[in-house]
């Protein structure tokens, strides 16, 4: 079977034919082979939502997560530059602008467009603070084919098959040129219950608050999305005991509690100790190494999916939103240094993007972004 993450949508046919068939046999297999993470903390999806479609800002950021996720890397005609080139994006967008915010859009789509870094240099425009490539990090096993993209877009919906449809159309405008493609499945779960990821852990647990996202997360109108293509050993992970997984991701496997007590959506207390002194969250847990207690509490926002694409490459693709790409440098600088996890992982996908302001009804995406 082509990989998800071949270039060209040639290949969405054949993913959204198999996906719903591997989701089952996923789901079936129970806690230790179920999906990623909701990117709720609170348990109250409306109190995450943003202005909606025709808002000041994009759908998909701070919306109640949906089941399915596509994430789609367009680049620009390279021939394309200055002022020609401003031009054609500004056709792209309005193009795009029209398809996602028409009168028959279906309710549980959202779309998340993002600039990637090399554009904004390439067509002589200010380069957004803050948006440049990510660094290289120790464990990386990137595949250049897979990685970056001048146009970032983040389909969300309940049903795989809306995603689909809605790629092909945005495929059609010129000049665009597909770069690559992931999908992403939640499986079910129970309501307002956080989904497990394939190591069958909670991932997402702790995320910001609408309030935290106002300062940790939204730059104005707009933010920042980064794109990691995780692949995950599975297996290996789990032929661990039970205890020894904790020990590795920081929490409890059964409700996703710290491993000192409390609830599932409490932050785990770094410097917590036992009465002999010993630290109650291991020093090399996923936890501590992604604690915000490291980064003076600046946190991401996380909505994670888990990626099938056969039986060679399973694993999770990350999606994050931050005012700050530098956050995630910070913090992923640690997990290759320290994170236990980290034997059992390796990022394969990599990309960045400035996620702009939304498009109020009647105008189009990039409005105040473009000349």
């Amino acid at each position: 079977m082509p990989k998800a993450t071949d270039a060209g949508f040639n290949t969405l046919d054949v993913i959204y034919d198999s996906a719903p068939a591997r989701r089952s046999v996923l789901a079936a297999a129970g806690a230790g082979l179920a999906a990623t993470a909701c990117t709720r903390a609170d348990g109250d999806p409306a109190g995450r939502r943003g202005p909606g479609r025709h808002g000041a800002r994009q759908d998909g950021v701070t919306t109640a997560q949906q089941r399915n996720a596509l994430v789609l890397a367009h680049d620009l005609d390279p021939a394309l530059r200055g002022a020609e080139g401003v031009r054609a994006l500004k056709a792209v967008l309005w193009g795009w602008s029209r398809v996602l915010a028409g009168g028959g859009r279906p309710a549980s789509l959202t779309a998340t467009v993002g600039i990637g870094p090399r554009l904004p240099a390439r067509l002589g425009l200010p380069v957004p603070a803050g948006l440049r490539e990510l660094p290289p990090f120790p464990g990386d096993r990137l595949d250049p084919a897979h990685c970056g993209g001048d146009l970032i877009v983040q389909l969300c919906a309940d049903d795989a098959r809306i995603l689909r449809r809605t790629a092909l159309r945005l495929a059609e405008e010129e000049p665009l040129r597909p770069r690559w493609s992931q999908a992403g499945f939640l499986p079910p779960a129970p309501p307002g219950a956080t989904p497990r990821n394939l190591l069958g852990f909670k991932d997402g647990s702790s995320n910001p608050t609408p309030e935290e996202c106002e300062r940790w997360v939204w730059k104005g109108n707009a933010t920042f999305l980064v794109v990691r293509r995780v692949h995950l050993r599975v297996a290996e992970f789990g032929r661990l005991a039970t205890d020894r997984q904790e020990a590795v991701i920081g929490r409890r496997r059964a409700d996703g509690a710290p491993l000192g007590g409390g609830r599932e959506e409490d932050e785990v207390d770094i410097f917590a100790k036992t009465e002999r002194g010993r630290y109650v969250t291991p020093l090399g847990s996923h936890a501590r190494a992604a604690s915000p207690r490291l980064d003076a509490g600046a946190r991401m926002l996380r909505r994670g999916y888990s990626y099938d694409n056969g039986p060679d490459d399973r694993g999770l693709l990350f999606l994050a939103f931050m005012r700050d790409p530098n956050l995630f440098v910070r913090v992923q600088r640690r997990m290759a240094a320290q994170d236990e996890l980290s034997r059992f992982s390796e990022h394969r996908g990599s990309a960045v993007a400035y996620v702009l302001p939304g498009a109020p009804r009647g105008e189009r995406l990039g409005a105040g972004f473009l000349p």
